[in-house]
């Protein structure tokens, strides 16, 4: 009998939408897969702030834990809630091509007071990245905690007085989502691996790496690497205001990085370029970038989280 593929979900309408595109494209290739639905630490508590429950893997532990109970074979990520240092057993089968990777605003009434550095206004988002990028720009403005799957977090922009909050993009535009009253924040640096789905599967199952290797998109791969790269010499997890872009054009690798202070006040910043062939480039940035002023910011957050 022919092998089922279990591919491992959480139950948000994002997380099964990404999960059905790996079954889709798996059945293209005449690989059978089926969906199976895990509960994650992240989806269960949506009252604490992101940076407060320890965030590393807090979405992705449930289904490490599922794949290395054999009760799944592969799982589906948005790559950015993906930890840098994968848990022990488990490895990186296929990164698609990417979607957007950048953070949108969804507003309330007007923007044109984000035309006004000095502004006051109310922003809601749980990212500390996001909150320390935004209030670097405007730092006169309240940022409010805002968690739950996107579609949670949609309604309680709805429900609450804030200006607006932000998102990323790619999250509402794969479920259609996406509101009009929505504008691209062209400033704002991403994530690392942002917009990009990763699938991840035990490190001796031979059949699912052969099966995902298919999948793979290699320069979304090198970038996304790059950038988790930076963010892994850098310090670490969602819970640190780091921000990474990497693009390749014409077969060079161009990269963009910063570090913020946790209230956005302080800010380290490096741009970079390679040959796509050369190595590393995610590593060197992050330690030009420690000794441009920002090892005092990764020391500050690191007391901070003691």
């Amino acid at each position: 009998m022919d092998k089922v593929i279990r591919v491992g979900t959480r139950e948000s309408q994002l997380a099964v939408w990404q999960a059905t595109r790996i079954k889709e494209l798996l059945g293209q290739q005449g690989i059978a897969a089926e969906l199976a639905y895990i509960k994650s630490e992240g989806d269960i508590d949506l009252q604490t702030p992101l940076y407060e429950m320890g965030v590393q893997g807090v979405f992705t532990r449930s289904l490490d834990m599922a794949l290395l109970n054999n009760k799944i074979d592969i799982a589906v990520h948005s790559m950015k809630d993906v930890p840098t240092q994968l848990a022990n057993g488990i490895v990186q089968a296929a990164v698609l091509t990417r979607a957007s990777y950048k953070d949108i605003f969804v507003f309330k009434n007007d923007i044109s007071f984000l035309n006004d550095f000095t502004s006051s206004a109310v922003i809601a988002t749980s990212s500390i990245r996001r909150k320390a990028q935004w209030l670097n720009r405007y730092p006169g403005h309240t940022i409010e905690n805002l968690r739950g799957n996107v579609n949670t977090r949609l309604r309680k922009v709805d429900e609450n007085n804030w200006n607006g909050a932000i998102f990323a993009a790619a999250g509402l535009e794969r479920i259609n989502l996406r509101p009009p009253n929505s504008i691209e924040l062209d400033w704002m640096l991403p994530a690392p691996a942002q917009g990009a789905i990763m699938v991840v599967c035990r490190k001796d199952d031979d059949f699912c790496l052969e099966a995902c290797a298919i999948l793979n998109d290699a320069g979304t791969a090198l970038c996304t690497k790059t950038e988790r790269d930076f963010l892994k010499t850098l310090l670490g997890g969602c819970s640190t205001p780091i921000s990474a872009l990497a693009e390749i054009k014409n077969e060079i690798l161009y990269f963009k990085g910063n570090i913020l202070s946790t209230d956005g006040k302080e800010k380290a910043e490096i741009e970079m370029t390679c040959p796509v062939h050369q190595t590393g480039m995610g590593s060197r940035a992050a330690n030009e970038l420690l000794n441009k002023g920002g090892n005092q910011i990764a020391d500050s957050i690191r007391h901070a989280a003691k």
